[in-house]
């Protein structure tokens, strides 16, 4: 099983002994690809079920909201009555209760596997600008290359910024531009002349170079941790 339902704690039968196999299921195929080092979008989504399930387990009404609304057919004036007394049968909730208090310690232990890789792999990580810095980092070109390959990765990236009335979001949207190989006349810095020579809206572009000391899956591991270490890089120097 390669992926959890967003509400699969209230999907189908509610019962305790088959959510367990259920999940238990779903974490044996995420350790599977953690070790591969592959982390996403598995660490991802563990993150979201694990943070889902405590929010769950604190506040029981928020439990009604889980509930997928095709299970009743009723019509939608009485969609909530009908949750409401799915939430007020006791044996019900003790089974939830049940499911919640084995789940979330599971979910725990593998978000804390993938963690430790995740950190892993980012401490033999470094990121560094390429030729002189650029006032403007809010977009620019992302290089990403691993040792001991000569290939270079490189992307276009723009950094979007979201605010609402709690926090401020940051998201790094990126669009492959081509592969590079690097030698002793093409460096980094000759390709980012030949980056501006190319795309003349972008005249004075940040620059960033991701390299890792170590092979690992590039799609799943290695891009989302270099589109993390930009963000941050980028959010520091704002």
């Amino acid at each position: 099983m390669e992926t959890l339902k967003e509400t699969w704690l209230t999907d189908g039968l509610i019962d305790a002994e088959y959510k367990q196999y259920l999940l238990l299921s779903y974490l044996q195929s995420v350790r599977k690809r953690f070790s591969k080092i592959e982390l996403y979008p598995y660490l991802s989504d563990l993150v979201a079920h694990y943070r889902n399930l405590v929010r769950l387990r604190e506040d029981k009404a928020l439990i009604v909201d889980s509930f997928p609304r095709e299970l009743s057919l009723e019509n939608l004036k009485n969609l909530e009555l009908t949750y409401r007394k799915i939430i007020d049968d006791d044996a019900v909730m003790a089974e939830l209760e049940a499911i919640m208090e084995f789940a979330v310690p599971q979910l725990k232990a593998s978000l804390d596997e993938g963690a430790g890789i995740y950190e892993h792999v980012a401490a033999h990580c470094e990121i560094e600008p390429v030729g002189l810095s650029s006032l403007n980092n809010r977009e620019g070109y992302l290089f990403i290359t691993q040792h001991p390959h000569v290939d270079a990765h490189v992307y276009r990236y723009q950094l979007t910024i979201f605010e609402n009335s709690q926090e401020e979001i940051r998201g790094l949207h990126t669009r492959f531009i081509r592969t590079t190989r690097r030698s002793l006349a093409q460096t980094f810095e000759h390709t980012k002349l030949e980056l501006l020579r190319t795309y003349t809206d972008l005249p004075n572009p940040a620059v960033w170079l991701v390299s890792s000391k170590m092979q690992v899956p590039f799609q799943e591991t290695l891009m989302p941790i270099a589109r993390r270490m930009l963000i941050r890089k980028l959010s520091n120097a704002a």
